[in-house]
C-alpha cells in the first residue's frame, strides 16, 4: 500500500509546476493569495481580503507567461479577473491587475511571495500556513504544512481554526496527513445533529480508496473534536442519516460496502456486503463477508 501511495504522490508532484503563497494588495486592500499551477498551465487559486477572511476560489491558466485567474458568482458567471503579465513563479514579487468584469474598473495588484511548496528539495521547514477554499459562517481554516529533510513531499501537520474579521485563533489541531493540493478540508454535518463539522483529507490508497479525519463540533465547548470515524471512502447521506463505505481492491475484482448509523457520535454498523468478480458471469457477485476478509 505504501508503494502505491508513493507512486500517487510522485505523480501529483511531477504534474505540479508550483504551489505558492503570496500576500499583498489589490489597490490599498490587503489580501492573501495561494496558487496551485500545474505543468500544463491549469491554475487553481484562493484569495481572501484580510479584512473579511472570506476565501474566494479563482481558476484560470498560465499561458505564454500570462497568468489569468477568474472568479465566478453562484450562477457560474465570471465576475472578476486577475491578470499577471510576465508571470514567473520564481519571482519574489508579482505585479498585475484585478478587474471587475461588470464595471470594467481595474486596480493594481502587488504581491510578495511568502513561500513555495516544493517537492523533492533537500530542505526542511515547519508549519507554513495555507488558507483553505472552504469556511464556516464565522470561521475560516488555515492548513499547517511541514517538510522533513529526508522526505520527498510535504505533509499536513495541523490546522488552525480562526475567527473571521478578528483573526483570533479559536483552535489548533495537530495531525499527520497527506497534502492534497489546495483542497484538503471539507465541511459538512457528519453526525447529523444540524451543526457544521469539518473533515481533513488523510490519505490516498490503491485505486479510488481514500480516508479522511472527521472533526465534530461540540456546542458546549464551542470546539471541535476528532470523531474517531474510520473507513474507506466514506459518504454521508443527510436525508437518510447514514454513512456508507466503499472499499475496492485487487484491481477492482473485490468490493466491500457497509452502511452505518451514528449513535452518540459513534459509527454503528447496520449492514455489510462483499462482492467478488465472477469469471463465468463476467460480473461482480455477492459473496459471504468472510471471503472478502
Amino acid at each position: 500500500m505504501r508503494t502505491w501511495l508513493t507512486l500517487i504522490i510522485s505523480f501529483i508532484a511531477s504534474n505540479l509546476s508550483a504551489q505558492t503563497s503570496y500576500t499583498g494588495f489589490i489597490d490599498k486592500f490587503p489580501i492573501d493569495l495561494v496558487t496551485n499551477i500545474y505543468s500544463d498551465g491549469v491554475a487553481n487559486a484562493i484569495y481572501a481580503y484580510q479584512k473579511f477572511d472570506e476565501p474566494i476560489i479563482i481558476n484560470g491558466r498560465l499561458e505564454k507567461s500570462v497568468l489569468t485567474l477568474l472568479e465566478k458568482n453562484g450562477k457560474g458567471k465570471n465576475v472578476s479577473m486577475f491578470t499577471f503579465e510576465n508571470f514567473d513563479v520564481k519571482s519574489n514579487t508579482i505585479v498585475g491587475t484585478w478587474a471587475n468584469l461588470k464595471t470594467l474598473k481595474e486596480f493594481k495588484v502587488i504581491l510578495n511571495k511568502d513561500f513555495d511548496v516544493a517537492y523533492g528539495e533537500d530542505v526542511e521547514w515547519n508549519n507554513r500556513e495555507i488558507i483553505q477554499p472552504v469556511s464556516l459562517k464565522d470561521q475560516y481554516f488555515k492548513l499547517l504544512i511541514s517538510k522533513n529533510k529526508d522526505d520527498f513531499y510535504a505533509r499536513v501537520t495541523g490546522i488552525k481554526i480562526i475567527e473571521k474579521k478578528k483573526d483570533s485563533l479559536i483552535q489548533k489541531i495537530d495531525m499527520d496527513c497527506q497534502l492534497l493540493g489546495l483542497d484538503n478540508i471539507f465541511v459538512g454535518d457528519f453526525n447529523f445533529d444540524g451543526l457544521p463539522d469539518f473533515s481533513v483529507f488523510e490519505s490516498s490508497y490503491a485505486g479510488p480508496n481514500t480516508s479522511s479525519l472527521y472533526f465534530l463540533y461540540n456546542p458546549a465547548t464551542k470546539k471541535y473534536f476528532n470523531s474517531g470515524f474510520s473507513g474507506v471512502s466514506l459518504a454521508f447521506d443527510n436525508k437518510k442519516k447514514t454513512i456508507s463505505e466503499h472499499n475496492q481492491c485487487c484491481a477492482g475484482s473485490q468490493h466491500t460496502t457497509a452502511i452505518y448509523k451514528v449513535v452518540n457520535n459513534k459509527m454503528v454498523l447496520i449492514e455489510q456486503h462483499c462482492y467478488k468478480w465472477d469469471e463465468e458471469k463476467e460480473e461482480l457477485v455477492e459473496r459471504k463477508m468472510s471471503e472478502c476478509q
